[in-house]
């Protein structure tokens, strides 16, 4: 096997601030596997919060290719899943590509292949297999911290393209202006299902001041409202809440997880973090019955990083996988969702193609 690396910009069709920051722009880390004359794909993108910067995620998504050489099939490579020391967005990214590849090989979907990993049954039916259905979600579209008369036609639009979840992100410096963006938004899209995100700018004081009056205002969940760093404190937050409570920074780990099962209401698992589809299974399983649900999120990056999660989608209570339509130009299509519904598909692998200026590549 032979792996190749390509280094692309990603730039946002406009700045999404949020609580911490403002992007308008990351690099993506494109990880090709090759082997007898087929190719798989994956990507990792930079972070700032979680320290991957694009000289990094070179040098271990290099050493990491350098390691597939002594498998002698990508079947091999991916049942071991060496990780080492490297960080979960490297290891998301090698297992993505090799599961892309295993699905070439073998013309199954991903989807399919992680099925066969997983207990998986068909839900109200326990021990039926689940029916052979690409998996699809709706998908929540974020709103940034933008003026309330911007969220309200934001959320207009995403209504009349058929979106019913919006994600909206609040920690302005002034509570009230976060209020008045999520009644505006309400107000111009009465049938969304809304969901909040401080990204951890408020103190438990004031969560506990706030979250009772976005109840009223009808948000379906919250996010991390609280700093992470101190997940006893979330825990302790989310038995007064009269929301249900997400936990996301606070949740990276599978022993993150594990903490916090049955504690909070949710975990915002994304691949990047937790280290790829199977270690997303894992956590899944941990959390069945604990009345923990799961929901699955992502980085801003191309429908290539996105489409492991999706081919996961129909697992969470939650799908907040739109990072591929914050971009100006996607330059991977095949999971849709400029409808509100991310689709995996039944071609082999990831069922992703590369997009190009007048015509669409077979990748």
């Amino acid at each position: 096997m032979k792996a190749t690396l390509r280094t692309v910009r990603l730039t946002l069709a406009e700045p999404l601030r949020i609580s911490r920051s403002t992007m308008a722009a990351r690099d993506a880390v494109w990880f090709t596997v090759g082997h007898e004359g087929l190719s798989g794909h994956g990507e990792a993108v930079t972070s700032i919060y979680y320290g991957h910067d694009t000289a990094e995620l070179e040098r271990q998504l290099y050493e990491a290719g350098l390691d597939l050489g002594r498998f002698g099939d990508p079947e091999s490579a991916l049942r071991e899943r060496p990780a080492g020391d490297r960080p979960p967005a490297v290891t998301a990214a090698v297992e993505a590509a090799l599961l892309d590849l295993c699905g070439k090989r073998s013309g199954v979907p991903v989807h399919r292949l992680l099925d066969a990993k997983s207990a998986r049954t068909t839900p109200g039916t326990p021990g039926t297999p689940s029916a052979p259905v690409a998996p699809s979600a709706r998908t929540a579209r974020t709103i940034g911290i933008v003026p309330s008369e911007r969220a309200a036609a934001q959320a207009r639009s995403l209504a009349d393209s058929g979106f019913t979840v919006i994600k909206v992100k609040a920690g302005a410096p002034d509570p009230e202006d976060d209020l008045d963006r999520v009644r505006a938004i309400a107000s111009a899209a009465p049938r969304a299902r809304l969901l909040l995100d401080p990204n951890g700018a408020w103190t438990s004081t004031e969560a506990l001041q706030l979250l009772p009056r976005y109840a009223e205002l009808g948000v379906e969940a919250v996010e991390q409202p609280v700093a992470p760093g101190d997940p006893e404190a979330l825990a302790r937050l989310a038995e007064h809440s009269p929301l249900p409570l997400i936990a996301d920074e606070d949740a990276v780990t599978y022993e993150d997880v594990r903490r916090l099962a049955g504690r909070v209401h949710g975990v915002n698992v994304k691949l990047a973090k937790c280290g790829g589809p199977y270690a997303a299974l894992r956590i899944a399983e941990l959390i069945a019955g604990s009345g923990t649900e799961l929901m699955l999120g992502c980085l801003t990056a191309s429908t290539l990083g996105l489409a492991p999660a999706v081919h996961l989608a129909d697992r969470a209570r939650w799908a907040d996988l739109d990072g591929h339509l914050l971009l100006a130009d996607d330059p991977w299509a095949g999971i849709g969702g400029t409808d509100g519904v991310v689709r995996a598909n039944e071609l082999p692998g990831l069922g992703v193609r590369k997009r190009r200026v007048g015509r669409e590549d077979a990748a």
